[in-house]
């Protein structure tokens, strides 16, 4: 009996430190908080709480810059495409999906110019499934010949 309690005490202290050293990750959880339906016409939610998640990335605000860092000198429409391309690149270079965002911050120079192609971001945002909080800024100039950009946050 002895023999028995002296193994089972060997089992325990070795086994007990690697199991508290595992990382028990439980599934993220997002819930949406919409006390109203009419932000659902617009493509976003009043609030996102997120539980149980894994690690969070904080995007820089995403513009029309090519990948030789030049700014783009082109209309609304094309530097709202390539705006999302650059925060698509940079949110899959980090390992992240898109569907993950809960945080979508938008700037630009003229909500006027920026209307007739907030299609363009509805529609991606519906294909990819996401659901974010948004905030929409104008603001008098951002860098250079830019006229929108988005910054994010994402979770996975």
């Amino acid at each position: 009996m002895k023999r028995i309690a002296t193994l089972f005490s060997f089992l325990i202290i070795g086994t007990v430190p690697a199991w508290a050293q595992q990382k028990h990750f439980n599934k993220m959880e997002k819930r949406i908080i919409n006390p109203w339906e009419w932000q659902n016409q617009r493509s976003y939610v009043q609030a996102v709480e997120v539980k149980n998640v894994e690690s969070t990335l904080y995007v820089s605000g995403q513009a029309a810059i090519t990948a030789e860092g030049i700014s783009s000198t082109g209309d609304m429409e094309s530097q709202l495409k390539l705006a999302i391309q650059n925060l698509e690149q940079v949110i899959g270079k980090a390992g992240y999906e898109c569907k993950g965002i809960v945080r979508l911050n938008i700037y630009t120079t003229s909500t006027a110019d920026l209307w007739p192609h907030f299609g363009i971001l509805q529609d991606w945002i519906t294909k990819n499934g996401i659901k974010q909080s948004l905030t929409l800024l104008e603001v008098k100039s951002l860098f250079e010949t830019l006229t929108v950009e988005l910054e994010a946050t994402v979770v996975k």
